[in-house]
């Protein structure tokens, strides 16, 4: 349904389903979760690998705590901690004609990071369950 409100349409159906996505119902019976991650190209492991060493503007992102970073992480990333004060700040710093590979250890984090970077206008890719989905690969 469009709704005329001053000079503006408005469809009213998409409207709902954002004000739901923001309030954290189900739309669909997706969760809210869901939705934000559905908006992100989200790749298994081995696609994620794959496709960053054949991108010759891949950087990878480790979005995990430094300890976690330093007890092990994948060839070549670099560590961009989500819960640092400086987090911003570094984004910030990014080159936006890279492309970034972001993960964690379970893809929450990741996410969140993802959705930061392609909503300044980065593109993004996300490893779907994070690099303990390694192990399942």
């Amino acid at each position: 349904m469009r709704t005329l409100f001053g000079n503006r349409i408005f469809d009213m159906d998409q409207i709902r389903m954002e004000e739901s996505v923001t309030e954290g119902s189900d739309v669909c019976g997706l969760s809210r979760w869901e939705l934000h991650k559905n908006l992100l190209k989200n790749l298994h492991f081995q696609e994620f690998e794959s496709q960053a060493s054949r991108d010759h503007q891949a950087v990878l992102l480790d979005v995990r705590t430094i300890d976690e970073f330093r007890a092990g992480s994948l060839k070549g990333a670099i560590n961009m901690d989500y819960l640092s004060t400086t987090l911003a700040d570094e984004i910030d710093a990014l080159d936006p004609g890279r492309h970034y590979y972001v993960f964690c250890r379970t893809g929450r984090r990741s996410l969140r990071v993802c959705m930061l970077l392609q909503n300044s206008g980065f593109r993004v890719y996300n490893l779907d369950g994070g690099i303990n989905a390694q192990n399942t690969a």
